[in-house]
């Protein structure tokens, strides 16, 4: 027998199921201090406009998780060309994100959907000569 409750829970996405565009800024937030505080990481984002960026990285969870934002930056592969970023380095930058989810209270199937998008881009974002 489904519940009441089981029936929300699953009318609901992802994004309502994780508190919306607010919890969405602040694991963003958590997940820049994580990439700028390794070294391997932060080199990436020297000369960066990181409030632009973290609003940007903002929209694009935010849709990633079925919320009403629109990401409205450039697609990955023009917005990472140029930066030499190696598959080891992505996927470093998705492990901090999925840390911060995580830290945040984010159910880990949530994580996981999350983590399967942003797998299916590591080819836009990694250079060719990096991968």
């Amino acid at each position: 027998m489904v519940t009441h409750e089981q029936n929300f829970e699953e009318a609901q996405s992802d994004y309502e199921r994780v508190g919306g565009g607010a919890s969405i800024r602040i694991v963003v937030d958590r997940f820049y201090e994580l990439v700028l505080a390794d070294p391997r990481l932060a080199a990436y984002f020297t000369d960066t406009d990181l409030p632009r960026l973290k609003r940007h990285q903002v929209l694009l969870i935010s849709q990633v998780l079925g919320g009403p934002a629109e990401y409205d930056g450039r697609d990955l592969r023009h917005a990472h060309a140029g930066l030499d970023v190696s598959r080891e380095d992505f996927r470093l930058v998705v492990a901090y994100l999925a840390q911060a989810l995580s830290e945040a209270g984010v159910d880990q199937e949530i994580i996981a959907r999350v983590g399967s998008t942003l797998a299916a881009t590591e080819d836009d974002v990694v250079a060719a000569a990096a991968g």
